[in-house]
């Protein structure tokens, strides 16, 4: 990235609990600062719906359905670097411990025989939870459940000021 240039960030949240868009929004005071130097695309923080070319894209959560796989392929698409934040889009996160279960029995058992909802509107579910990387390339990882606002604070201002993002010692942690 370009130190001095306004970046176009976007944010997506797949099969996760979006704690890792509360720690961007846990940066607090400084977002007026980091607003200064990006400009949001879609995201859940800007209810924006359709991805424009974006110099950085945020995932978090893991794949769990067609959609969220669509969803990170577009991103992928669309992003110049893309970032896997947190447990959940690294490595399965939560999420993946359905893993170890059938899906069609685990639906039978909570819908009921012949009462498990096919509706086209209803993205298909993945037999397995997957981490991004299975799918797509991705550029970095901010490891985490969730990662700090520190982390993500230190990664996006070493980005917007031209420096290679490295956590530092310290600032990894898992609640």
């Amino acid at each position: 990235m370009s130190p001095g240039k306004k970046l176009k960030v976007a944010t997506a949240s797949l099969a996760g609990c979006f704690g890792c868009h509360m720690s961007l929004l846990d940066i607090d005071e400084r977002l007026f600062t980091l607003l200064e130097r990006v400009e949001l695309d879609r995201s859940p923080l800007t209810d924006l719906k359709v991805l424009s070319a974006c110099d950085l894209g945020l995932i978090e959560g893991g794949l769990c359905n067609a959609e969220n796989v669509e969803v990170l392929r577009l991103f992928r698409a669309r992003c110049k670097v893309l970032v896997a934040v947190g447990a959940c889009a690294i490595n399965g996160g939560l999420p993946a411990q359905r893993n170890h279960l059938d899906v069609r029995e685990c639906l039978t058992k909570v819908y009921g025989e012949g009462s498990v909802p096919n509706d086209p509107e209803l993205p298909l579910p993945l037999d397995q939870v997957h981490p991004i990387s299975d799918v797509v390339r991705v550029d970095y990882f901010l490891p985490g459940c969730p990662p700090s606002a520190e982390v993500l604070w230190q990664f996006l201002t070493d980005l917007l000021d031209g420096r290679t993002p490295k956590p530092g010692a310290g600032l990894i942690a898992y609640d």
